[in-house]
């Protein structure tokens, strides 16, 4: 049974997992042996948002202590895994540099393949942890504080990005909206329970108009909350922060659904795969569940502990790619940017291996 060690670190939440396969190479069905996630939400709600030197500092110190447990978990040494797989773009250069370093440390020390894992197809990943019997090809909607894409996976490490936000990921968007609230960070889960109390039909917000049919513009409908609420204040009027919640949620989770389900059948494909920390909002699960019954598609939506940043879907999509035979050079460097067609770069043979001459950063590490 082949296991992985999957380290993640490309912004706040710092995590290790061992993912194995029950079964060989073609039938991938890989499973987590454990999973460990530090998350750094708290440090950095007092800022408003991630600070990219805080984050870096956290993740050296609570990596090694993460990586402890997450080994105690599953009950092995390091020496008994097959390979090392690290979140190594898109994603914080400092934060990504401490994870990349831990991988490549212990791959020199114990003489194991270094994977280096594309952030975007780790969440890709996350849902053949969550359902054993899904296989390409499928149609995934990815929401996450930073991206917001319909990617048609139409194999194993065949992707095409057929929609994607023009502006502010749904991720963002929600931050964004929260704080004009007074409602803190995160935004997400914020808006979503202050949503459940609130009436989605008072205020009638609008859609971001695009032109291609399956991009997202949110920057319009953040603009007319921050109208509504400049107005609601200068009327003296209490703002009805649950029934702004609600409308605003409404809206873009609505527009998202919508535009996945459309996406889906002009593909002809029946299955719809939900992933990233926005796919925990229970408003958007619900609306694409629901679209998505209507048109007779499948839906596989991870459950909330895969749907945020977690090593256990780096180990998965890194196990993915080992017994393909792909492996990554030990130059191997991170990027804060990396379309996904350049995944194949990350690997030996892949078109050229992005390595720390790239990234102009690692090198200085070590």
């Amino acid at each position: 049974m082949p296991r992985v060690l999957a380290i993640e670190t490309s912004c706040d939440e710092t995590a290790v997992a061992v993912v194995a396969a029950d079964a060989a190479w073609p039938g991938f069905a890989p499973r987590q042996l454990s999973s460990v996630v530090a998350s750094q939400i708290d440090l950095h709600a007092a800022y408003g948002g991630v600070v990219p030197e805080v984050a870096s500092r956290q993740h050296v110190e609570t990596l090694p202590f993460v990586l402890e447990r997450a080994l105690q978990q599953a009950g092995l040494e390091v020496a008994e895994v097959d390979a090392i797989a690290v979140t190594c773009a898109p994603g914080l250069v400092g934060s990504l540099l401490v994870g990349l370093m831990g991988a490549k440390t212990l791959a020199l020390l114990y003489d194991k393949p270094l994977i280096g894992v594309h952030h975007l197809e780790g969440h890709l990943f996350s849902g053949f942890l969550a359902e054993p019997d899904l296989r390409p090809p499928c149609l995934c909607l990815l929401v996450s504080g930073g991206h917001t894409s319909l990617i048609w996976m139409k194999d194993y490490g065949d992707y095409q990005t057929v929609g994607r936000t023009r502006d502010d990921a749904a991720g963002e968007a929600f931050d964004k909206v929260a704080r004009l609230l007074g409602l803190g960070y995160p935004g997400g889960p914020q808006i979503d329970r202050w949503a459940q109390q609130g009436d989605p039909q008072r205020f009638p917000l609008p859609e971001g108009k695009v032109e291609h049919p399956y991009d997202t513009s949110f920057s319009g409908l953040k603009t007319a909350v921050l109208r509504l609420v400049q107005q609601l204040q200068q009327q003296g009027q209490e703002l009805p922060i649950a029934d702004i919640a609600a409308s605003f949620q409404a809206r873009l989770t609505g527009a998202l659904a919508q535009k996945a389900v459309a996406c889906a059948e002009a593909l002809g494909l029946s299955t719809l795969l939900l992933t990233g920390g926005v796919a925990a909002n229970r408003e958007l699960r619900a609306r694409l569940t629901e679209a998505a019954r209507q048109r007779g598609l499948r839906v596989v939506i991870p459950p909330l502990a895969l749907c945020t940043d977690n090593a256990a879907m780096i180990g998965a999509a890194g196990l993915c790619h080992w017994l393909r035979g792909e492996v990554s050079p030990l130059e191997l460097g991170v990027a804060s940017r990396m379309p996904l067609e350049g995944i194949p770069s990350l690997y030996l043979g892949g078109g050229g291996a992005h390595t720390e001459e790239q990234t102009g950063s690692a090198a200085a590490v070590l």
